[in-house]
This record gives structure tokens, sequence and C-alpha cells, in this order.
């Protein structure tokens, strides 16, 4: 059983360096790339203000975000829930490197950058010198990302499994049998041609019977 967390989070900017902070988290469970169900989903007090452009991108606000628990409350459960699995981000430097600086505030451990499964850099060689975002891949895969009109963790964690799904091979592994059932249905009536004649003709069974008789002492003869 393969086991992938698509992963993505909201920040209050661009730079934990500048103090900025986490204040969305969300994991999204697949299993052998198909999302099981299972997800994990926190807002987070980022214990500082809300920047107008952050809020700009996904409208949290300090207002809404004072009620909720810090990073360092819920990151036993956090890392409890990824485990040792991969990790499936778009742009997975970003989120990590904000992942990694909230962890080293709550005293855990950081996660090391060879677990993250880097969509934004897949999409770049598949596709390359196209536009890479969730957005423009959404437009690209025909990923209904209608209800996109701000960002948010758990919502594009359920666009990126998508974009992922497609980006590994999309759903035809799955739909195999059923593809090549409904070509069959549709291809065009063709010439079959008559079945080749297998028994031997008279000539050949007397040539093969002559041979046999040159076989000294032969058993079915006995």
């Amino acid at each position: 059983m393969l086991r992938e967390l698509v992963l993505d989070t909201e920040t209050t900017g661009l730079d934990p360096n500048d103090g900025h902070r986490i204040v969305e988290v969300a994991c999204l469970e697949l299993i052998n790339h198909l999302p099981s169900g299972r997800h994990f989903h926190k807002y987070v007090n980022p214990d500082r203000d809300m920047p107008t452009e952050a809020f700009g991108v996904h409208g949290l606000s300090e207002e809404f975000l004072k009620d909720h628990s810090s990073f360092a409350d819920i990151a036993d459960e956090f890392l409890t829930f990824i485990g040792a699995d991969k990790l499936v981000i778009h742009n997975a430097g970003f989120d990590l490197k904000f992942l990694n600086a909230e962890l080293r505030f709550a005293g855990q451990p950081s996660i090391d950058h060879g677990r993250a499964i880097d969509t934004l850099s897949m999409a770049r060689r598949a596709f390359p010198g196209a536009q890479a975002s969730l957005d423009a891949l959404c437009r690209r895969f025909g990923i209904d990302n209608s209800a996109r009109t701000k960002h948010g963790a758990l919502l594009d964690a359920e666009l990126l499994a998508e974009i992922y799904l497609e980006l590994v091979g999309g759903r035809q592994p799955d739909l195999s049998l059923s593809q090549t059932a409904k070509a069959m249905q549709n291809t065009e009536t063709v010439t079959v041609r008559p079945p080749r004649p297998h028994q031997a003709s008279d000539v050949e069974q007397s040539a093969h019977q002559a041979f046999l008789e040159t076989i000294p002492n032969a058993i079915w003869k006995q």
C-alpha cells in the first residue's frame, strides 16, 4: 500500500525569517494515489498581526485566528498524521521552510526535504515553458476550481490531489479495461479472415508415413 499526504499551508507572508507564520495547514491522505477520505486540517493562531497583502490572498483575519491553537499546540497531532510518508506539495521549498520554522519553535524535529514530491517541479518538467500555477494546471487538466475564490489550504490540497493524479499518469490505469471495452464498441466493422486450414493434406500424410517407415525398431510398431 502506497501512502502519501498532499499538503498545503497558508501564511502571513513569504518568509519565516522575516517573522511570518503559518495560519492554516492541511494534509489530504492518498492511498495508491487516490484520496482515502482522511485529512488533517487546522487553522493556526500566528500570534501576530495579519498583513493586508496576506489577508487579500486567503481571507483569514487576525480576529478569526486569535481563538485558534498555536502551531506548537497542534504539532504532535500533525506529525502523527503525516508519519514518515511522502509529502506531495506544490512548491515544496516554500511550505517546508515554514513548517520547519514552526517545528523548531515547538521544539520538534524538522521534516527532511527528501520526503517531498514537488508537483511544481513535476509540472515544469512535463510542460516546459508553460504556466505551472495551481490554477493553470486546473485549467490544463479540466479540473473544476470555481470554488477557489481565495487560497485555502484544504481546498488547495484537494485540487492538488487531482493535479497530482494527472501528473503521475491520470486515471488511465484505473479505467483501462472500461476504455478498452468502449473502444471495441466504437470500432468499425472489419473484414474477418476465414480460418486457416490446419489438417494435413493426403500428400503430406503419405510423406509422413513414408518417413516413419524408415525408423528401425519404432515403438509404435511393437
